[in-house]
């Protein structure tokens, strides 16, 4: 496995060794250090198998709480509607929304066959091969992360044939040595709670409390703050704990959904306590970092401190800790003002820093969200430009409605423009993990100056006196508008349709539909295989069909095709004004 190249010093040693552990086997190069913290395979170490099972509702802790943070209660504040107020579809226009809708379902059940047929039990099938791994603790992560999917697509049958195992599954042994905490929280408990509030079968709701119970162990620290890359056999056997000093700031922040979604369920508020406490520390420290409103990529879990990093971003390794805010905020209610708090907070600094108009051939009015490295009085922005921060404009839009900012809105709409961009420029129609653009000056007016491009080109690929600038383009493959391309594989991520999908839904307007469906045909004329799809090593060669992996994430079929389904679908199904979504795409009830 390769180590991450980075530009510049970023993390100093600790942070380089975690980062190691976090991202294993990508190599990626980007300006400064941004590895995708979310949906990455994570196959880690293995130790012998373990002998018998934890039952982790009965292994004591050695911190227990003693005063728990109740529930909100009382009734849920009505929120602002949010969707569109769609009326009657036109009959051509419903012709061709369901034919579509169609090849999305078949595209689906193509890959649902080849996982059940070659990988069953299994977290991912190899959609080239025809084997299968296990980077998610062997807890059938592909199996559980469809089964909404399976639901919404009405495919019952399935759905139904699937709980006999789904209930087999033995969430207290893995062969695994460390468990990714915040990936079991997103793919196994956030999909099986959206399961069982979509089917009412209660044995997905026992199986989530199972999961709530062993990632509860990973609390029992002296600051209640979890260890994020958590030894399951340590705690296990009941060994003390400690949280870490490195910790990717997304991955303590991002379990308030689940977490709360489980307390309601269950009368138990313990999920609830746990994630609050984490909540005050990103409270009380919001005014106190290098720039204040947000937190850096990496914070200190063990004092705790969310202060001293310099790294910002909406992008990887932050994302979804964002995008939960609003989310959680409508999944309690509005009855806990702490989160509305701290989304204005962070949104208003987001907005000033992390956001530009990347210069482009069209003169295209669009936004794209970068990374900022605060040092003393200086913010510097660094027009990075990152599939997975895509779903920043879907955020955006959904947190304008239902906190009434228009002004989001219309900055949501720019940022999913942006992306929408992004993969049409491409030749194949597919945007890439990780690249730049040439951020203007301001977002009001931009014209495009085909000699700074080329002159931000070089400088970037550091080509010195080379004489031909466009022979030097060529070769790096940069469409106009780039001026690098540092991670070029498409791993067949969600966040673009994402927020598509969301803009659709909120707006009516059918430029969303449309252009789903070209990310659609694109995505399935390059990423097929005989078995299911497959991730695309560059998206940027023009003279052949992407080279494949043997790679297919369950967010494949958990988000990418449930997103193209829904968006598609009667916008009665899954509304937005009844559910919100993990950064799974699980959806989950919100109260009335």
């Amino acid at each position: 496995m390769a180590l991450l190249r980075r530009y510049g010093a970023y993390l100093a040693i600790a942070a380089a060794f975690v980062y190691f552990l976090y991202t294993l086997s990508f190599p990626y190069q980007s300006e400064p250090s941004e590895v995708p913290h979310r949906h990455n395979q994570h196959g880690g170490s293995k130790q012998a198998p373990q002998q018998g099972s934890y039952k982790w509702a009965k292994i004591p802790l050695k911190h227990p709480v003693t005063s728990m943070i109740p529930l909100p209660t009382g009734s849920p504040l009505p929120l602002p509607k949010i969707q569109f107020d769609f009326g009657t579809e036109d009959k051509t226009a419903k012709n061709i929304r369901e034919k579509r809708l169609t090849e999305v379902k078949k595209a689906f059940e193509r890959c649902w066959r080849s996982y059940r047929e070659r990988a069953w039990m299994q977290d991912e099938l190899e959609p080239i091969t025809g084997g299968s791994k296990n980077p998610f603790g062997g807890w059938a992560a592909t199996l559980i992360d469809a089964l909404d999917t399976l639901w919404i697509m009405d495919l019952q049958e399935e759905f139904h044939s699937a709980m006999k195992d789904v209930a087999a599954i033995d969430f207290g042994r893995t062969d695994s040595e460390r468990v990714n905490v915040f990936e079991t929280n997103i793919r196994h408990l956030g999909g099986l709670l959206a399961a069982y509030e979509l089917s009412g079968e209660k044995i997905l709701l026992q199986k989530a409390k199972e999961v709530g119970e062993m990632l509860y162990h990973a609390f029992d620290t002296p600051n209640r703050m979890p260890i994020t890359r958590w030894d399951f056999h340590k705690a296990g056997a009941g060994k003390a704990q400690v949280a870490d000093e490195t910790v990717l700031v997304a991955e303590i922040g991002s379990l308030t959904m689940e977490f709360s979604r489980l307390s309601q369920l269950t009368n138990d508020p313990k999920w609830y306590d746990a994630i609050s406490r984490i909540m005050e520390v990103f409270e009380k420290q919001q005014g106190k970092t290098r720039l204040p409103g947000m937190w850096p990529i990496v914070v200190n879990a063990r004092k705790p401190d969310f202060t001293q990093d310099t790294g910002f971003t909406l992008a990887a390794m932050a994302d979804s800790l964002y995008e939960y805010l609003p989310k959680t905020y409508a999944l309690l209610g509005g009855l806990n003002p702490l989160y509305k708090k701290l989304y204005q907070g962070s949104m208003k600094t987001a907005i000033r820093h992390t956001l530009y108009r990347p210069m482009t051939p069209e003169n295209a009015d669009i936004l794209m969200s970068g990374f900022v490295r605060a040092e003393g009085s200086e913010a510097n922005l660094y027009p990075e430009m990152q599939h997975l921060v895509c779903f920043a404009g879907g955020m955006f839009a959904l947190g304008g409605k239902i906190f009434e900012n228009e002004e989001h809105v219309a900055i949501g709409r720019k940022l999913a423009d942006g992306c929408v961009w992004a993969y049409k420029a491409l030749p194949f129609g597919i945007m890439p993990e990780v690249s730049h653009l040439y951020a203007c000056p301001n977002t009001t007016e931009c014209d495009w100056d085909e000699q700074i491009w080329k002159d931000e080109v070089a400088r970037r690929a550091d080509l010195g006196t080379e004489k031909d600038p466009l022979q030097n383009i060529a070769n790096l493959r940069l469409p106009k508008g780039f001026t690098a391309i540092n991670d070029r594989r498409y791993i067949l991520r969600p966040e673009a349709i994402e927020s598509v999908f969301i803009l659709y839904r909120i707006t009516g307007q059918q430029q969303w539909q449309a252009a789903a469906w070209d990310m659609f045909t694109a995505i399935q004329q390059n990423t097929q295989t005989d078995l299911a799809n497959a991730a695309l090593i560059d998206v940027s060669v023009s003279d052949s069909s992407p080279p494949k992996m043997d790679s297919m994430e369950s967010f494949w079929m958990a988000e990418t095709l449930k997103y193209f389904y829904l968006i598609f679908s009667e916008p009665n199904v899954i509304s937005l004004d009844d559910y919100v979504f993990n950064t799974e795409a699980h959806p989950l009830k919100i109260p009335k």
